[in-house]
């Protein structure tokens, strides 16, 4: 049997759905979601196996206009992503048509010597006779090898599109054991869950001006685990809103994220959360280093 494999980089703007499309595609959660933009900060892979074949899915940070450093990381990252890939597939959210954001990306990829595949996402949510005509514009622009009618949120199209991926991987070995999902490693994902639960659970103020640092990760000898996490904020009043009153509002993401943790580990996770205020963290090395992402300066 002949095996393929290769990486597919799931490019877009903020918001196309990129994570759900992998989250979708690996049956599982490897990425984490939410309805606020730039949500991914670091490349994520996810392995999918279809028809003798490995695909790689590395999911990107959605490029924008960066102002701080770690922007500039998010942004390298995912430019990266694309670069690094056998194929980079163009995920656009149908609804909003063809923005600025997605202009841009695309004068990028024109530049690429990788083949790129178009994938309209939501596309359940707007008239079909919309979607020949913002087809045509976006492929006025790069003529896309394949283009794909999608949700990602409801499986349509998906089965399509992933059998298409799986014949255009290239010949080769497997990279990643068969049974493996994603090389995130499990410090960085207890990380991003508890993150994830931030997005969900606070207001504008807070989402983007947090970072999440496992601390320490103990094996106890019951099979259960202990995660000690670091939550960083920027201010005093950011530091306020999450620790909600009488604690009530850390306590909330931390329940939450441990419920989704004890899933996605299949054990018992003990989660201590910890709030720290720190300025400037968003222009730190460090932290940028720490978080996964190179610091592009």
């Amino acid at each position: 049997m002949t095996t393929r494999c290769g990486l597919v980089a799931i490019v877009g703007a903020p918001n196309a759905g990129k994570s759900t499309l992998v989250n979708r595609m690996a049956g599982t959660k490897v990425t984490i979601v939410s309805p606020k933009p730039q949500t991914t900060r670091f490349r994520i892979r996810a392995v999918i196996m279809r028809d003798a074949a490995q695909i790689i899915l590395v999911d990107t940070p959605g490029i924008f206009a960066p102002r701080r450093r770690l922007d500039r990381a998010m942004v390298a990252a995912a430019w990266g992503g694309a670069q690094d890939a056998d194929l980079a597939l163009l995920v656009v959210d149908a609804r909003a048509g063809l923005t600025d954001a997605v202009r841009k990306i695309v004068e990028g990829l024109a530049k690429s010597r990788r083949p790129v595949w178009l994938a309209l996402n939501k596309t359940d949510l707007i008239p079909a006779p919309r979607l020949l005509p913002l087809t045509a514009e976006l492929n006025a622009l790069l003529p896309f090898a394949e283009t794909f009618m999608i949700s990602a949120e409801k499986g349509d199209g998906i089965d399509r599109l992933e059998a298409a991926l799986a014949a255009a991987m290239p010949p080769g070995p497997y990279l990643f054991p068969e049974d493996d999902l994603t090389d995130l490693p499990n410090r960085m994902l207890a990380a991003e869950i508890v993150r994830e639960q931030i997005l969900r659970q606070t207001h504008q103020e807070v989402p983007h001006h947090a970072s999440v640092e496992t601390e320490q990760w103990t094996e106890n000898e019951d099979g259960s685990v202990r995660v000690d996490c670091t939550i960083y904020v920027s201010r005093a009043t950011q530091k306020a809103i999450l620790i909600g009153e009488k604690g009530s509002r850390i306590r909330a993401i931390g329940q939450s994220a441990r419920i989704e943790l004890t899933k996605l580990l299949d054990r018992t996770v003990h989660l201590f959360l910890n709030v720290k205020e720190r300025e400037g963290w968003d222009e730190e090395r460090a932290r940028i280093r720490a978080i996964g992402l190179d610091d592009a300066g």
